[in-house]
C-alpha cells in the first residue's frame, strides 16, 4: 500500500493526493462521500474520471462511491470512496472494498463465512435499508448465539471493537426479533482458500 496522507477537504488538496495514487491497482479514500458542503471526493471523481454508483442501501454505510479515475497513459484505476464514520468505513470494507481486494487477486473466496445464529435482542431497521448490527457471536450446545456488541451508531468504535460478527436485518424487514435466527457474517474467521 501507498499512503498519501490526509487530504484537506478542498478540491486541490484531494487531487494532489490522488495524483499521488494514481499507479496503484485500486485508489481507496475515507470520507468525503457524502451530501456536505466539505464533501468533495464524488466531484473530484468526476471531474478525474467517472462515478459508477453513490449511496447504497445499508446501515451504517450509505454514503459510498465507487468510480474510475483516470490515470497518466488512458490506464483506469478503481477507486473506493469509505464513509467517513470509522464504523461505517469499516463495515463497508469489509461488505464491499475486502472483496474487490481479493477477486483482484484472483482469489474466488470473497467473503468471510455467514452462520445463521439465534439473536438475543431486536435489531430494528426504521428506513429499510440493509442493517448490519455489530455482534457478539457465541456457541453453546451446538447453536450460534448473537447479542448485540452495544450502542449501533456509526460513530461508536467500542461497539465495532467489541464484535467477532455483523448481523444482518434485510432492508425489506422492519425488524428482527429476539429468538428469531438471522445470519451474521463472522469477522474474526477467515476466508477459505480457494486452493
Amino acid at each position: 500500500p501507498s499512503v498519501q496522507g490526509i487530504a484537506k477537504d478542498t478540491v486541490e488538496s484531494l487531487e494532489t493526493a490522488l495524483d499521488g495514487a494514481l499507479a496503484a491497482d485500486l485508489v481507496v479514500t475515507s470520507a468525503g462521500v457524502s451530501k456536505g458542503d466539505y464533501d468533495v471526493v464524488k466531484d473530484v471523481l468526476a471531474s478525474k474520471g467517472e462515478i459508477a454508483l453513490w449511496s447504497v442501501r445499508m446501515r451504517p454505510a450509505k454514503p459510498l462511491a465507487f468510480g474510475i479515475l483516470r490515470a497518466p497513459g488512458g490506464r483506469s484505476v478503481p477507486h473506493l470512496g469509505l464513509p467517513g464514520n470509522p464504523v461505517s468505513a469499516m463495515v463497508a470494507f469489509e461488505e464491499m472494498g475486502r472483496p474487490a481486494l481479493l477477486k483482484m487477486m484472483g482469489r474466488t473466496q470473497l467473503e468471510k463465512p455467514i452462520i445463521e445464529a439465534v439473536l438475543e435482542e431486536p435489531i430494528e431497521n426504521h428506513d429499510g435499508r440493509r442493517v448490519y448490527a455489530r455482534a457478539i457471536v457465541s456457541k453453546r450446545e451446538g447453536t450460534y448465539y448473537a447479542r448485540l456488541s452495544g450502542p449501533q451508531g456509526s460513530n461508536v468504535l467500542t461497539g465495532m471493537a467489541k464484535a467477532n460478527g455483523l448481523a444482518i436485518c434485510p432492508e425489506d424487514v422492519p425488524v428482527v426479533e429476539r429468538g428469531q435466527r438471522v445470519q451474521v457474517r463472522m469477522l474474526d474467521w477467515i476466508e477459505e482458500e480457494p486452493w
